[in-house]
């Protein structure tokens, strides 16, 4: 594909009034539209209108940090999808699901339902969980080692892939006249033995519109690359300068080319946290106002938790310890450790600095300017090798995305950037990826 033809893809990324941790402090934000489904309709339907590729509701099974610092106890995700799939008809709808809290029978059959009810529009973010916190909530006292993690990841997607093609497209026949509905030899129990997972019959729900929902992968480190390379279509992922995020692009791709796969088929899509003012000075206020909203106590505890250390070693005023440990000896979230101690130590950010850039983007790029300078930074990363499109999460929302959507939209389109109406019907075609070919008919007479 050409530089010409290529076009951005861009996802909401909703996360409940908005992405800097102190947007629901701001006196237009309804601290409860977490779990409020007409507020998650309305960005939703906001998106669409814009022609977004998709919205993406991240999840965790566990609670999320401190429940004093932001809106905890979200909705489950793939749920609330399905209302929205009532409440809108084009975009496509992304859940987040752990691999190591999950079953891969379950959560294969609730995707596929979910493709069926969005009429082929759902997508899973795979993740693999890291923390003894939600380890906790499922009989284990320590979270499995991160090579663990994926290993049970990868056996979890080989399940998954042959239970959503145990039906044939043409499995379902509805003869009436014969009395016939389905084709017996045209669905196929799996028969799977592994390490982790023993799985037998078919799935209990015919074959989806999509063949596969879109897999989408969130995680950066080595593990992480090499499981998006092997088995993503979508990449989400952190990456706050320009050169590491090319280098994040050049990698993953390669990795791709490797497993055996077309690079051009894998969509990376960095995070930006857009704050966006009719002036640069405007913008950079607004930024500074939620910074000012921040409660340092509590950010300083969620930042100790993710370093491994006690609060008490993260004086607000002074840089982070030297003594940190390398990521090779995480076992939680090595990806985004790595990013945060890096950031830091190369802009000698002391820990309450440190807190304030988090707390905008948790080490995505963070961008305040004008709606044509945040469309100019989209343009240059990606003509630049660093992304097929990006995550978009507003600092504060629902205003961010209308903002978004109604000054920086319009912009990409006249540059040819960004589509003007949506060409396909299901998350796939949005994305430019093929359906899955799943089993061919011609199985049942072998």
């Amino acid at each position: 594909m050409t530089t010409a033809e290529r076009q951005l893809h861009l996802n909401l990324f909703i996360l409940d009034t908005g992405h800097h941790e102190a947007s629901w402090r701001l006196p237009q934000s309804d601290p409860l539209a977490h779990i409020d489904l007409d507020y998650h309709r309305n960005l939703a339907r906001i998106a669409e209108e814009a022609t977004f590729d998709s919205v993406f509701l991240a999840d965790a099974p566990a609670l999320w940090g401190d429940v004093g610092q932001r809106p905890s106890g979200r909705l489950e995700p793939t749920l609330l999808l399905a209302a929205l799939a009532g409440a809108t008809s084009r975009i496509g709808l992304i859940a987040t699901a752990s691999t190591s809290y999950n079953d891969p029978y379950n959560l294969a059959r609730r995707f596929n339902s979910l493709d069926h009810v969005s009429g082929g529009r759902a997508g899973w973010n795979i993740v693999t969980t890291a923390g003894d916190v939600a380890a906790r909530n499922f009989g284990l006292d320590t979270q499995p080692a991160h090579a663990e993690r994926y290993e049970r990841a990868a056996e979890f997607l080989e399940v998954s892939t042959l239970l959503w093609d145990s039906w044939q497209d043409d499995a379902v026949v509805a003869d009436k006249e014969s009395g016939v509905h389905a084709l017996n030899e045209r669905v196929h129990p799996i028969g799977h033995a592994g390490r982790f997972f023993r799985v037998e019959g078919a799935l209990n729900v015919p074959r989806s519109p999509q063949g596969h929902p879109l897999l989408v992968q969130a995680g950066s480190s080595e593990d992480g690359k090499d499981f998006a390379a092997r088995w993503a279509e979508a990449v989400f992922t952190a990456q706050p300068t320009l050169a590491e995020g090319q280098a994040f692009y050049a990698d993953v791709k390669r990795r791709a080319a490797g497993f055996g796969r077309d690079p051009e088929l894998v969509k990376v899509l960095p995070g930006i946290v857009p704050v966006i003012g009719e002036t640069e000075a405007e913008a950079r206020e607004l930024e500074a106002e939620l910074d000012r909203l921040i409660r340092p106590e509590f950010a300083q505890r969620q930042l100790a938790g993710l370093l491994g250390l006690e609060p008490e070693r993260l004086p607000l005023d002074e840089q982070l310890p030297a003594d940190l440990p390398d990521e090779d000896v995480i076992e939680g979230a090595k990806s985004r450790y790595t990013l945060i101690v890096e950031l830091a130590r190369r802009e000698r950010l002391t820990v309450r600095q440190l807190i304030a850039r988090l707390g905008g983007g948790r080490g995505h790029r963070t961008f305040a300017g004008t709606a044509e300078q945040v469309a100019d930074t989209i343009e240059e990363w990606f003509h630049h090798g660093a992304a097929d499109g990006f995550n978009i999460m507003p600092a504060v929302l629902p205003s961010g995305l209308e903002v978004f959507a109604q000054q920086v939209v319009p912009i990409l389109r006249e540059r040819g950037l960004f589509r003007t109406e949506y060409t396909g019907s299901t998350l796939r075609e949005h994305y430019g990826l093929p359906r899955p070919a799943g089993r061919p008919a011609v199985a049942a007479a072998a």
